[in-house]
């Protein structure tokens, strides 16, 4: 143990020090992201560690999948256009491109246990991807969470490869692109792969999901070019429970097993054997 010098109180020793890990989650829509993030998150928290979850889709329900009081959660940053008019200070075609998010996590982040969860949802207007004033807000709110020293992160994506062009995803550790075996998806999976190697991103990968067979996983592989770095089985308790609204948690072992063989392998990637 080591002590810091003006206080006295002992620390852990770094050896033992459990690295936090940043880590994206993207792809087409509806392959499955939402879900896969929240058992990467409750995966998280039942080691005990302190779980960040940013849920930044258009139409966030990870709330809902993580079994949070719906009365207890905000509405997404991204619908309360007062606030973002007034902390982006636009005055016609001016604005401030550094806005004041600092305040915004203690009002607006609501806990569960050791899982934090802060809804962003996105903007939905033409030409979302441009530096507009909404999304200044965001985006600044968005790389401020990033940054958090001590919790896991886990950032549901919104739908598409828009957020790689903003960049702000450059500040994650680990980027898990979901694929199912279809065509729709694998050709938005190649252009997130491609928007990733423009960005010399160099820790994208993939997550095969609702595969049925090793075709299946084949099929992702051989289309992608990279080799899933774990892979999801169709599952009728998921989606049962999904549509009873229930938490998704404990739902299913298999799938649930999956979401850890994943995390072990971040954890591998990222240092923390």
């Amino acid at each position: 143990m080591r002590r810091r010098p003006e206080t006295g109180r002992s620390l852990p020793d770094s050896r033992c020090r459990v690295k936090a890990m940043k880590i994206a989650v993207c792809g087409k829509g509806g392959v499955g992201k939402s879900t896969i993030s929240a058992f990467l998150i409750s995966t998280l928290a039942g080691r005990g560690r302190k779980v960040l979850a940013i849920d930044a889709d258009p139409s966030p329900h990870l709330a809902r999948l993580l079994g949070f009081n719906p009365e207890q959660v905000p509405e997404p940053v991204a619908s309360m256009t007062g606030l973002l008019q007034e902390r982006s200070g636009r005055d016609g075609p001016f604005y401030n491109m550094n806005p004041r998010v600092s305040d915004l996590p203690e009002k607006f982040l609501v806990k569960n246990g050791n899982i934090s969860l802060m809804v962003l949802g996105a903007i939905q207007q033409g030409g979302a991807g441009c530096a507009c004033a909404e999304n200044a807000v965001l985006r600044n709110l968005l790389n401020m969470l990033l940054l958090s020293p001590d919790e896991d992160v886990i950032l549901d994506m919104e739908a598409g490869v828009e957020h790689l062009g903003r960049g702000t995803i450059a500040a994650t550790d680990h980027i898990l692109m979901v694929v199912q075996p279809y065509r729709g998806s694998i050709e938005t999976a190649a252009k997130i792969k491609s928007l990733a190697k423009d960005l010399d991103i160099k820790s994208l990968h993939v997550v095969a999901n609702n595969v049925h067979d090793q075709e299946d996983i084949r099929f992702i592989q051989r289309e992608t070019g990279m080799t899933p770095l774990a892979s999801f089985c169709s599952s009728d308790s998921v989606r049962m429970a999904e549509r009873d609204g229930s938490p998704l948690a404990g739902s299913d072992r298999a799938f649930a097993e999956s979401a850890e063989k994943l995390i072990a392998k971040l954890e591998k990637l990222h240092g923390n054997d």
